[in-house]
Order: structure tokens, then C-alpha cells, then sequence
């Protein structure tokens, strides 16, 4: 099952990151995101891919109602997808998104996609910014932009709903068991991550993957009864504490908190599990979509639409819906460590405005 952009939504966590804590107040700091869908905010809208969401009836809340593929927040300037042609100038300051709708940790996640920018590629792209930038404000000042920048990672997902149970008898599900399997993704994540670190980035937000098996796609095409796939549940429950212990180690290993884990699969659960608590009619049945729990095939302009966005957790088969990401921006601003490990996003904004 392809796993379409929802720009609208996850990108939200961008948009709350802007504007409820002003990140650019501190000068001269920017903002890079790679990822999946969940952040990607526009780069495939100038790909031959089917991953993309540029189309109705993503950016039916916009004022214009029209599906632009990324965000626009008013006067404060957002990070440019990488491959806009508006990214040029002044504007290469703000910083840059590179997440691609349909990649994940490994080179072969996402190969029914075709044309995405896998994870290798964005960083590729990241080091091709510097020298664009370098050429603008020279070495000296390019240098310190990099290291002051926040960065936002989001990496999984895929590997599991678009690779190891893409199809029953996997090539990756016959290779590893899913223990084993979720090894493989830490390691490889790591090198990614260092790979990061060591292109001058000192900020990296982590989050890690939903609870995957409670996504109306998968309650469409496993559940009986409406209950959360008991199988990809596992597989969230065995990535993510590790995906965690991996952080910690790296900063040990690095001697300062570089990298900040979000526990987003607890902060999806919040509301999953009591949608009435947070506003929600529903937690399993998807806003835009068609068949069982509005779980089949992509959101399109022939799928069912809920009238009201706010009162669905969950916008599209795969994807939170925004009201449902502005509680994940909360918990990753001011949640308790059971959220944000070793701290959350203000703490770390107050203590580098300090610096």
C-alpha cells in the first residue's frame, strides 16, 4: 500500500515548531528536515513519483483550498523544499527541507515509488546546500548556520509498512526474523545519523515511528474487529525503545546531547487510545479515504470526506490529521521525559539561547 504525503498534517509539527517558540528568534538559526512523508514538504511534487500529495483534497483548509504540497505559515518563512526553484538567496538561510514522501531507513524501502529521494540522497543534497551557501556567506559563517541549525529526522515507518510487510514473504521478512530485522534498521539508522553529525549539525530532533498497526490502512486490510494489528504493534514496540537506547548511546559516545529522541508512538497513543479525551469523534476511521475505516487506497478527490477535519484523529489511511499533530508539537515543546528524551524542545531552545 503506498503511503501518500500529507502535507497538511506531520508537516503541522513544522509549522508549530515555527511559530509557537519562534525558533529563528535566536539570529542566524535555521531549520533542515529529512525524513518521509511526514515531512516532506513538496520535493516529490517535482518528481515522476506517485508519492506526492499535490492534488485535492490535500489543502482544503488552506485559504485557498488548493493542494500546494507544503505548508505556508503567513510571514515567517519555512524552510523551501530543496528542489523548489524558489530556494535561492536570502531565502538558503532560512534553511531547507529534503524528506521525501515513500523513503525510509533502507535503499530498498520504497522501490515501488521509483523516483524518491532516498535517505542517501537527501544528505547528498544537505552537502551540496553548504556549498550553495558557502558561496553566498562564505566557509566561516556556513560553519556556524550548520551547527546553530535545529534539525527534524522521521524514519521508519517505511521499512516496516512499505518493505518488511509490504507483501506476505517479504524478501526482508524472509531474510530477518522481525527482532532481528529491527537490528538491522538501529545499525543502519546510526550510520545515517553520523553521517548527519558529521556534515557540522548539533541539534538533531529523532522522532520515532507510531504506533503503526492503529493507522486505518492497516486496521482496513487486518483487523477484524477493529482492534490494532498485533504485528506491526510489535514491530513499533521492538524499534522504538531501541531506536532511543541508540540516541543515548551516540551522545555519550559524542560527549554532549546532539541527538533528541521523541517518543511519538506514546504521543499517538494519548489519543488513539481515548480519542474523546482530545476532541475526537474517532481514532480508527480515517478523514479522507473509502472502504473499511476509510482505510483503502489513496485520499482522492473521489474518496468519502469527513466535513469536519478537527473532530478525526486521523487525516488520510496513514496519516494524523493537523489537530491530531499539534498535540505531537505540545509533547514535543513541553512534554516529560517519558515524551522527550534526555529533554524537550523548549528546554533546548531556552538552554541554546544561553549559548
Amino acid at each position: 500500500m503506498a503511503t501518500p504525503p500529507s502535507f497538511a498534517t506531520l508537516y503541522s509539527i513544522i509549522l508549530g515548531l515555527f511559530l509557537a517558540y519562534n525558533i529563528r528568534c535566536i539570529e542566524g538559526r535555521a531549520f533542515f528536515v529529512f525524513g518521509d512523508s511526514l515531512v516532506d514538504s513538496g520535493n516529490n511534487n517535482y518528481l515522476a513519483t506517485s508519492a506526492r500529495a499535490d492534488s485535492p483534497p490535500y489543502g482544503i483548509d488552506y485559504p485557498t483550498r488548493r493542494a500546494t504540497g507544503r505548508q505556508n505559515i503567513g510571514s515567517q518563512e519555512s524552510p523551501l523544499p530543496y528542489l523548489s526553484p524558489q530556494l535561492t538567496g536570502q531565502r538558503l538561510l532560512v534553511g531547507a527541507n529534503f524528506a521525501s514522501a515513500g523513503v525510509g531507513i533502507l535503499n530498498d524501502t520504497g522501490i515501488q515509488f521509483v523516483n524518491i529521494i532516498r535517505i542517501a540522497a537527501q544528505l547528498e543534497y544537505f552537502q551540496q546546500y553548504q556549498q550553495r551557501v558557502r558561496a553566498l556567506i562564505g566557509a566561516d559563517r556556513t560553519k556556524q548556520l550548520v551547527k546553530q541549525a535545529l534539525v527534524l529526522m522521521t524514519l521508519g515507518g517505511n521499512d516496516f509498512v512499505n518493505n518488511y510487510y509490504l507483501v506476505p514473504y517479504s524478501a526482508r521478512s524472509r531474510q530477518y526474523s522481525l527482532p532481528d530485522y529491527v537490528k538491522f534498521l538501529i545499525s543502519e539508522y546510526q550510520k545515517v545519523l553520523m553521517k548527519l553529525y558529521n556534515l557540522g549539525v548539533t541539534r538533531v530532533l529523532v522522532t520515532g515511528t507510531g504506533p503503526m498497526g492503529c493507522v486505518p490502512a492497516e486496521l482496513a486490510q487486518r483487523s477484524r474487529n477493529g482492534q490494532c494489528d498485533a504485528e506491526l504493534q510489535r514491530a513499533a514496540g521492538l524499534f522504538n525503545p531501541q531506536l532511543t537506547q541508540m540516541l543515548q548511546n551516540l551522545n555519550r559516545k559524542i560527549g554532549r546531547n546532539v541527538f533528541i529522541a521523541a517518543n511519538t508512538e506514546l504521543m499517538h497513543n494519548d489519543f488513539i487510545s481515548n480519542p474523546g479525551a482530545y476532541g475526537f469523534v474517532t481514532s480508527k476511521v480515517a478523514c479522507c479515504g473509502q472502504g473499511p475505516y476509510n482505510g483503502l487506497g489513496l485520499c482522492t478527490q473521489l474518496s468519502n470526506l469527513c466535513p469536519n477535519r478537527d473532530q478525526y484523529a486521523f487525516w488520510d489511511p496513514f496519516h494524523p490529521s493537523e489537530k491530531a499533530n499539534k498535540i505531537i508539537v505540545n509533547q514535543i515543546l513541553t512534554g516529560t521525559t517519558e515524551y522527550m528524551m534526555p529533554m524537550n524542545l523548549s528546554t533546548i531552545l531556552a538552554m541554546d539561547s544561553k549559548v
